[in-house]
């Protein structure tokens, strides 16, 4: 398997990288220009920039590349004294540059009727791919999501398992009722990967029911608190395509690491009383 198949596994499995090639070449080094070193998000390597020093210094950049989701340009000159005992002793120089390779996000959304299908067509706009899940065969189907990656249809707790979920995976919840949504919300907090941004359609009412009940089934409030609810930003949306433009300016806002003073202005920060509703 060659660097570039291995950044297409990775990215299918939402998984991160950082890959280093050196662009410029002066003198003799122990490498060639062009040379590609791929550091995984676990910090195991493929490929190589010409090892020792250079390449310790570069792996240690990456793993930085990999968390700021930045790039960076390297220098080395090889030309230390024996005496030193660096081992740069080439005589050369050369320059490497380190860019993120940022895994696929994927929307997983949970609802097949207007706003699920609206959410689709905008997240797959906005660089996600879109996963549908719905016991609707009518709802789920080929023909209302064309560009959706899967489409899956049956009992939830059945699909579940089947479903990518991974560190940048994304869940919008907006099935047809309440139980629905509460049914597929106890399942995204008991998973035991935890999804990137969970977020579930509702009023601030509908929200508070929710979380009471999970709460009474000993759901921490540090769990619940990860959730985006009522889903989206507040934009004043009404029509499905307007709610599926604030669920996806929120997700990019999380994807693009925004102050979360930005993106959570109204999302339950704790379960209020019932006196205080």
């Amino acid at each position: 398997m060659d660097i570039y198949a291995e950044i297409v596994r990775l990215r299918q499995q939402g998984r991160a990288a950082a890959l280093a090639t050196i662009i410029q070449v002066r003198g003799s080094i122990p490498a060639y220009e062009t040379a590609k070193l791929l550091v995984r998000d676990d910090g195991t390597m493929m490929g190589t920039v010409g090892g020792g020093c250079v390449e310790a210094d570069v792996w240690q950049a990456a793993r930085q590349v990999i968390e700021e989701q930045k790039p960076r340009r390297l220098n080395f000159q090889l030309n230390h004294p024996v005496e030193e005992g660096q081992g740069l002793i080439c005589g050369g120089a050369l320059e490497v540059f380190i860019e993120p390779i940022l895994a696929q996000p994927v929307l997983i959304i949970c609802g097949g009727g207007h706003v699920g299908r609206a959410l689709s067509q905008a997240a797959v706009l906005a660089g996600f791919d879109s996963v549908i899940l719905d016991d609707r065969p009518a709802f789920a189907s080929r023909e209302r999501f064309p560009e959706a990656r899967d489409v899956f249809t049956g009992e939830y707790e059945a699909l579940w398992p089947r479903l990518p979920l991974h560190s940048n995976s994304y869940l919008a919840i907006a099935t047809r009722g309440h139980q629905d949504d509460l049914r597929l919300l106890r399942l995204a907090l008991a998973s035991p990967v935890p999804a990137r941004y969970i977020g579930m359609i509702g009023s601030r009412r509908k929200v508070i029911e929710i979380f009471r009940a999970l709460a009474a089934e000993g759901v921490s409030d540090d769990a619940l608190a990860r959730v985006h609810a009522p889903i989206g930003l507040e934009i004043g949306a009404v029509t499905p395509e307007e709610i599926a433009a604030a669920i996806v300016a929120e997700m990019i806002a999380v994807r693009r690491q925004a102050p979360l003073a930005a993106i959570a202005p109204k999302r339950l920060t704790r379960l209020p009383s019932k006196q205080k509703e």
